[in-house]
């Protein structure tokens, strides 16, 4: 069995990869940036240098691979639904070119929908193709990370984070590592065929209220989150800068979720994982409030 992991440094991709070596694995790792890995790390695993935009040197990469975990790379420019299109090449290209069996992805909830849920319309297209492909494949349909809330230290530190959904609209928020185990387990099984969708739901499904709540037990920092229009979340895009084409991406992310939206997986034993967030904001959180390291930024 050769196992292939993209991602190897992001949130997911980096615990994927200790728990394959746990295992007895040496995975192929394909990295952007293998300087980032830590050596000791480096020195269980196969290596290669990769951009998952190219499609030659991802189909290169997986060459021999039995099994892939693939998480389409977070959009860096601005035009988010074009970067995941050509991830989506890649990966559809190495699957077929190099017969790889069986394939774990990272989506989201949302995906289901197919269209009007911004960044994740993308996933939706490689959800689409994978399951076009002769491989099996399992989708991994993750609630809200609760590392996304690493992205908001400084409006944390401030008292007050700005949000698009109703604050007691509650959602399914799950830990990264949860969500690496969930994978692991996927990729070392050999039983399963066909096309797979797993929920990956977290402990509890919370609001924003109750996120802001933990957040202020746990680490003492004070926090409120506030509802604000769409055009208002375009202002402040906007003024970081941000394209229109990527502004969009993001709030679709949101608006697509309200309005009655109904996980097409409905929350049960097999999809519901044990790490609650005040155990994540305790042992990550905090500490990135408290100047003590610098965290990852990627979402994935």
């Amino acid at each position: 069995m050769t196992i292939a992991v993209t991602t190897p440094t992001g949130n997911v991709g980096r615990h994927v990869v200790a728990m394959l070596i746990r295992a007895g694995v040496r995975p192929r790792v394909l990295a952007r940036r293998p300087e980032r890995l830590k050596p000791d790390i480096r020195a269980e695993v196969e290596v290669v240098a990769v951009d998952q935009h190219d499609v030659d040197a991802v189909v290169a990469a997986t060459a021999g691979v039995t099994a892939l975990f693939w998480v389409d790379p977070p959009p860096a420019g601005d035009d988010p639904l074009a970067e995941y299109a050509r991830a989506t090449d890649s990966v559809i290209r190495a699957v077929r070119e190099n017969g790889i069996g069986r394939v774990v992805f990272q989506s989201s909830v949302g995906a289901e929908k197919r269209h009007g849920v911004g960044e994740i319309d993308g996933l939706a297209r490689t959800e689409e193709a994978l399951d076009a492909t002769a491989a099996s494949v399992t989708h991994l349909r993750c609630g809200m990370f609760f590392s996304n809330l690493e992205l908001q230290v400084d409006a944390i530190r401030s008292g007050t984070i700005p949000v698009l959904l109703p604050v007691d609209h509650a959602i399914p928020w799950v830990a990264p590592r949860d969500i690496a185990e969930v994978a692991t387990t996927r990729l070392l099984a050999d039983a399963w065929t066909g096309r797979c969708v797993r929920a990956v739901h977290g402990p509890a499904d919370l609001t924003w209220t109750q996120v802001a709540e933990t957040v202020t037990a746990v680490t003492g920092h004070r926090l409120r989150v506030e509802r604000i229009s769409d055009d208002s979340m375009r202002e402040l895009l906007s003024a970081a800068g941000m394209s229109e084409a990527r502004i969009e991406a993001l709030i679709g992310m949101s608006s697509g979720m309200r309005d009655d939206f109904t996980p097409e997986q409905a929350r049960t034993v097999h999809t519901s994982t044990p790490t609650t967030l005040a155990s994540w904001v305790g042992d990550v959180l905090a500490p990135l409030l408290d100047g003590q390291g610098p965290g990852d930024r990627r979402r994935p």
